[in-house]
């Protein structure tokens, strides 16, 4: 009988009581059930956008292969201790009793499989493997990346469970993009010659999107002016989205983020209001600020209960009681909680609607995975809103959102070449280590946040922007906080356009003297990238170049004389607007001297 035609039969009919949901199953899952039943293979990948039910299809397929003999026993391998619970947690629902304390011996009876960790499975691939070949099981890999995050995990899981009878792997973002081999993931060679991930069944965020399946986002933009003292004693001024050297792009990231300064209240407090547009449509909307380290976690939720009065959720990566006060939050109505950052991976708690990107990891996968901790829509036209400093990186993967990318091995970089998705190995384990303890990285960078401001700078939607400069607290800023929470995706685009329309005809009719703010429309407000600053200071250097033949003076000269006339830091840390100013005036002396 085929599995199309089953759907129409009983739950109760022989055969068909563990998969009595598929009826209820979304179409990509049954659509991924009905291949599976018919190739019936070992090895079966699934990519699926986050929030869009993973764990549902999975389980709902371990049902299936129990029930049907084809396995007796399930081993569920997660990334992080709270997510073995949470799978544990899931499993039970529908009958599935996975132990998620199992540490080593003989597994109880009453339980179905075991729940782990990749750590774990490292640690002990031998016990996983005797398990493995004592019984028939199925091994769900969950976030299947993870067995790339160090040599030795994925050396474990090809040990532990080579001799499985089944794999599921299971992955909702970007893979990695350095070249270490997944274990149990197939690699295609494509016309150019570089092997790539091959899915047995994707399913993205547009396809998601279209569904109703997971919520539009609107990425809220803020930028704003910083200042810092660098290690040599030099005190930099710079505008966040301004281009920059990639040291600078760091230091004013981190000075915006600085809890001290202006920037993070302003946008915990513009995100505090956009949570309560959002609660008057969905009444239990929470919001989640992830941080880069525990110290900025706590300082944050001071700021929250400043803010708003009330008392911030703080979950630690080292705090034994983590998964507790995660699930406690998600079964309230709180406001906020603040979470150090790789804890946002996995968390499952559907009613965050409203995010603050308080960290500078600045890898798409870590984008897309905190980005992931929202979308998951519990009924039509809820919208998820994140708020993001304007750094170019952040804002070219929040206009990729649909953009569906592979694992790709054998890359070759051609010299000059720029791979926005190639962040180093170093910069994956810092993203995907616990950030609890002391990384050094103050001693590799060190440097002082002085002072910092913010301005709301746009609004990016389904790869479009909208929206002009604006202060907090401004008319023009709340009308983008004040965006219902419950919107269609066509609507959505249709009132953020009507917002910018309204805004530009308001900016006419100011006088110049009260424009203290960039009257550009967003789309015409381009972030310059870091390639284009590098162009314009080859073009200052050419510039400087020919005026030293002209005026006989050497380049260190000329470029101090540039700063103490135009001011700003030196070139290297110049912003696109100094350079082009003293570019301006090589070309003002050079013609005088004609």
């Amino acid at each position: 009988m085929s599995t199309t035609a089953s759907h129409h039969l009983s739950p109760a009919y022989p055969g068909r009581a563990p998969w009595g949901t598929a009826n209820k199953l979304r179409a990509w899952q049954q659509g991924a059930m009905e291949k599976y039943v018919q190739e019936q293979p070992r090895d079966f990948l699934a990519v699926a956008t986050p929030g869009a039910g993973k764990t549902t299809f999975a389980l709902t397929l371990a049902s299936w292969l129990l029930h049907h003999h084809v396995v007796q026993q399930i081993t569920v391998v997660a990334p992080t201790e709270h997510l073995k619970k949470q799978w544990a947690a899931a499993a039970a629902r529908i009958g599935i009793k996975l132990d998620p304390d199992y540490s080593a011996g003989p597994l109880s009876k009453e339980y179905d499989g075991v729940a782990v960790t990749y750590a774990g499975v490292g640690v002990r691939p031998m016990l996983h493997r005797n398990r493995s070949e004592q019984r028939k099981t199925l091994v769900i890999l969950d976030e299947i990346h993870h067995a790339g995050d160090s040599k030795s995990w994925g050396e474990a899981c090809l040990e532990a469970f080579e001799p499985a009878t089944r794999r599921l792997a299971l992955t909702g973002t970007p893979f990695r993009s350095d070249t270490n081999p997944i274990p149990f993931v197939t690699y295609e060679e494509g016309n150019d010659g570089i092997r790539r991930s091959a899915a047995d069944y994707t399913y993205g965020y547009g396809n998601a999107l279209a569904d109703g399946v997971v919520r539009p986002v609107i990425f809220l933009s803020y930028s704003g002016n910083m200042r810092w003292r660098t290690k040599a004693g030099d005190e930099v001024a710079a505008r966040l989205g301004e281009p920059m050297t990639k040291d600078a792009v760091s230091q004013a990231w981190r000075t915006a983020l600085d809890p001290r300064g202006d920037w993070m209240p302003n946008v915990l407090r513009a995100a505090d209001q956009r949570l309560s547009e959002v609660r008057k449509a969905i009444p239990d909307a929470g919001g989640l600020v992830i941080a880069s380290d525990q110290d900025s976690a706590r300082a944050y939720a001071k700021l929250i209960r400043e803010i708003t009065g009330t008392k911030a959720t703080v979950v630690l990566s080292d705090d034994a009681g983590a998964s507790k006060r995660i699930d406690e939050f998600s079964g309230n109505q709180d406001r906020w909680m603040v979470a150090v950052r790789m804890v946002s991976e996995g968390v499952d708690v559907p009613r965050l609607a409203v995010g603050v990107y308080a960290t500078t990891i600045s890898t798409p996968l870590f984008f897309a995975q905190a980005v992931g901790r929202f979308v998951r829509s519990r009924r039509r036209g809820e919208t998820a809103s994140v708020f993001l400093p304007t750094i170019p990186m952040l804002l070219s993967f929040a206009n990729e959102m649909e953009v569906e990318r592979d694992h790709a091995l054998d890359r070759p970089k051609k010299e000059g070449e720029e791979d926005p998705y190639a962040e180093s190995e170093q910069e994956m384990d810092e993203a995907n280590k616990q950030q609890d303890e002391d990384t050094g990285e103050q001693d590799m960078l060190p440097f002082e946040a002085l002072e910092s401001d913010a301005v709301f700078d746009r609004v990016m939607y389904n790869g479009a922007e909208f929206g002009m400069q604006a202060h907090p607290g401004s008319e023009e800023e709340q009308d983008y906080l004040g965006i219902p929470g419950l919107l269609e995706p066509d609507q959505v685009q249709l009132l953020l356009q009507k917002r910018q329309a309204r805004q530009i005809a308001h900016s006419r009719r100011k006088p110049d003297a009260e424009a203290d703010l960039l009257e550009l429309p967003a789309e015409r407000r381009p972030v310059v990238s870091h390639k284009e600053l590098l162009e314009l200071r080859k073009q200052l250097n050419t510039m400087v170049g020919a005026y030293v033949h002209q005026s006989g003076k050497p380049h260190g000269v000329i470029h101090t004389e540039l700063r103490r006339v135009c001011g700003g830091p030196p070139s290297a840390e110049a912003t696109a607007g100094q350079i082009r100013e003293r570019i301006k005036k090589v070309q003002e002396w050079a013609t005088r001297m004609r």
